[in-house]
């Protein structure tokens, strides 16, 4: 009859407790998820942003082969 004291058991709202125990462990993982899988997205965006501003750049002759290849390397994390 008894729970342990857990707030588990059914008895004087011991239930519900347990269930919005759940509810909040539940959406508290879902939250974090979605936050490091949007952080892992942004920082991917912020390298292709940047390689296409490298692109623009060397396509206007702003500057040359020898230094869109070395940035190219440097934004990628290619030090070659």
């Amino acid at each position: 009859m008894m729970d342990g004291g857990l707030g588990f058991g059914f008895g004087h709202g011991g239930g519900f407790i347990g269930i919005f125990f759940w509810i909040i462990l539940i959406v508290a993982i879902i939250v974090a998820v979605r936050w490091l899988m949007d952080n892992k997205s942004s920082t991917a965006g912020q390298s292709d942003k940047a390689l296409d501003i490298l692109k623009q750049r060397y396509a206007r002759g702003e500057i040359d082969l020898q230094e869109y290849e070395q940035k190219r390397r440097e934004i990628s994390g290619n030090s070659d």
